[in-house]
């Protein structure tokens, strides 16, 4: 699968951060806040929304799901990006303080990618072999058919709603000890890079310059990557949506902005950035 331009929207996400609301003058002013697996996707929404939109401010800026999540809680941002579903003990939390469940609205899709060293002989795993791997039961490369070799796993931080999706649905358990948590994908796939011996896990867009794994839902099912056609079809087994929570259901400015996010135009950047559209 060929991987969006991530090089160029990464410096569009890293100067609209910087300057955030200095797109002025304009009389209505959105933060989101959340998702690392979203935020460059949501960069580059903005950027563009913002184009023909010079009334809109947009401020983006990532951290995590889990931080978004808890930024709409405490009343600090008017969209929380989040790449899982908010947990009942987050809508609690919510409804204790707003009196609200909040309001759930996906805008793309993902294929939750394993990323593998271009020299690894591995080219495919299963869920349940990749949940033994980064359980820690499964330690060698030679025992799912590659070299003598110690894997090394990294993965996410406990704040990244990519950590409680796979953990969930590959791992269905705790992480090992060994596997090494980094703040961000990028992070992730460039410590593969530079490890033959390594695997990781991340959002589709994200793979670029290391072997994409195809995942097998089991031993006896074909091996897939992501792909629009997979993806759509339900053939890849790490599918997941990603998600954009409110407090409640959007008037004005933010409800426009949404609006465009699920057009066509706004489902047109979803594919651009390496992701997949909703339908």
């Amino acid at each position: 699968m060929k991987s969006l331009n991530i090089k160029k929207f990464a410096i569009i996400a890293i100067l609209l951060g910087m300057v955030g609301f200095a797109f002025a003058p304009a009389t209505d002013r959105i933060t989101v806040k959340g998702s690392d697996t979203l935020v460059i996707l949501a960069q580059k929404w903005a950027e563009v929304y913002m184009k023909s939109n010079p009334n809109t401010a947009i401020q983006v800026t990532g951290g995590g799901s889990g931080v978004g999540i808890a930024a709409l809680i405490n009343g600090s941002t008017d969209i929380a990006n989040a790449s899982r579903k908010m947990k009942p003990s987050e809508k609690d939390k919510l409804k204790a303080r707003y009196n609200t469940l909040g309001v759930e609205v996906a805008c793309a899709k993902d294929g939750i990618t394993v990323y593998l060293h271009p020299s690894n002989k591995v080219k495919e795993l299963s869920v349940k072999q990749l949940g033994e791997i980064f359980k820690g039961n499964i330690k060698n490369w030679k025992e799912v058919g590659g070299a003598d070799a110690a894997i090394k796993l990294y993965g996410r931080e406990n704040s990244s709603g990519t950590y409680v999706f796979f953990q969930e649905h590959v791992v269905k358990g705790d992480y090992a000890p060994s596997c090494q948590t980094l703040p961000g994908t990028a992070a992730v796939v460039n410590a593969v890079k530079k490890d033959p011996n390594a695997i990781g896990y991340g959002g589709a867009a994200y793979a670029e310059g290391i072997e994409i794994c195809k995942v097998k839902k089991d031993e006896n099912s074909p091996a897939y990557i992501a792909s629009t056609e997979t993806i759509k079809n339900n053939q890849y087994p790490i599918t997941r949506y990603l998600f954009m929570y409110l407090k409640n259901k959007p008037t004005g400015a933010l409800k426009s902005y949404i609006d465009w996010i699920l057009s066509p135009e706004g489902q047109k950047l979803v594919v651009e950035a390496g992701y997949f559209p909703i339908r």
